[in-house]
């Protein structure tokens, strides 16, 4: 699980870092906008998750805390928790760099939402969402759109 876990922590590295050191190479958009990487951590996940729910075992009550503590029991729960953070993380990371692409944000006012989202998920979306949100209305009220 260790060996599992490194792989995959330090996979995603290389997404984040062209998202936010080379966005417009080539190679960072075949690698961001295919998806394939959180698509591939999604199946890690998968893996972890589909077993432990066809051992028999009881469902997890996801209304109370007790129950989803009961799912970071051990190392295999950890990890699919860990991979979902990741995979969420970097679909969302890959969207504000297509959305801002998209809306002409500059590339300075995403990389701290970039890093926001790389280290604390919701927290860098919603600071891109603010920024999105002030450089929309900026535009709109100077006339460039």
């Amino acid at each position: 699980m260790e060996t599992l876990f490194t792989v995959v922590n330090t996979g995603v590295l290389l997404p984040w870092a062209l998202m936010i050191f080379a966005p417009g190479w080539k190679w960072t958009q075949r690698i961001i906008y295919s998806l394939a990487i959180p698509l591939l951590i999604a199946f890690a996940y998968i893996a972890l998750v589909v077993p432990a729910l066809g051992s028999g075992s009881e469902m997890p009550d996801f209304s109370t805390l007790d129950g989803i503590r009961s799912l970071f029991q051990d190392d295999t729960g950890i990890v699919a928790g860990w991979f979902h953070y990741l995979a969420f993380d970097l679909f969302v990371g890959s969207w504000e760099l297509s959305d801002a692409r998209k809306h002409g944000i500059g590339h300075a006012w995403l990389v701290p939402c970039l890093l926001f989202t790389f280290m604390m998920g919701p927290a860098g979306m919603a600071l891109y969402l603010a920024v999105r949100w002030y450089k929309l209305r900026s535009s709109r009220v100077l006339g460039d759109h």
